[in-house]
């Protein structure tokens, strides 16, 4: 089981140093199946909605629900989300690691993208994974302990990957 993973408090710099890093790695011929969280710069702050970018053609998925004006909270809609954790799984296949955008609420209860890192896992694929500090605890117990914490630098993450990726083969 090989897997990174990258936690920060400052907003959005996890998003950013994935997203930087998966486009690096794809640059260099790696496949990588799985999602990261595009990040709007011009959205409205008190709205909330989560687009991810599924991996590797950067598909735009929603994954929220539109409250309407004035609502501040995140509403995950739990469908999108494992429509989109469906495509992810489809794409590991063909794939010589999976990107995980967030290890959140949903994972933490078991669902989300939890079976597609275990089918990563049991791939033999290297997983990277980008976790909140609200979450960091769980993410540690779900891997026993057995995440390597990366920087948040995109160079850096890209070249984890490409280590990782290499030494499977």
């Amino acid at each position: 089981m090989k897997i990174g993973y990258v936690c920060s408090s400052e907003e959005h710099l996890t998003d950013i140093v994935l997203a930087d890093a998966s486009r690096s790695a794809a640059r260099e011929g790696l496949s990588l199946a799985g999602t990261i969280q595009i990040i709007d710069p011009e959205s409205v702050a008190e709205k909330c909605d989560i687009t991810l970018g599924l991996l590797p053609d950067g598909e735009r998925r929603s994954i929220s629900v539109d409250l309407g004006p004035g609502v501040t909270g995140c509403r995950l809609d739990p469908a999108a989300l494992e429509d989109a954790v469906m495509v992810v799984h489809q794409r590991l296949a063909s794939a010589h690691a999976l990107v995980v955008n967030k290890f959140g609420k949903q994972e933490a209860a078991g669902r989300g993208l939890v079976s597609a890192i275990g089918e990563a896992c049991e791939r033999g694929l290297p997983v990277l994974v980008g976790v909140s500090p609200e979450w960091r605890e769980a993410f540690l117990e779900f891997t026993e302990g057995q995440a390597q914490l990366l920087s948040s630098d995109a160079e850096t993450i890209h070249q984890w990957l490409k280590r990782s990726c290499s030494a499977g083969d």
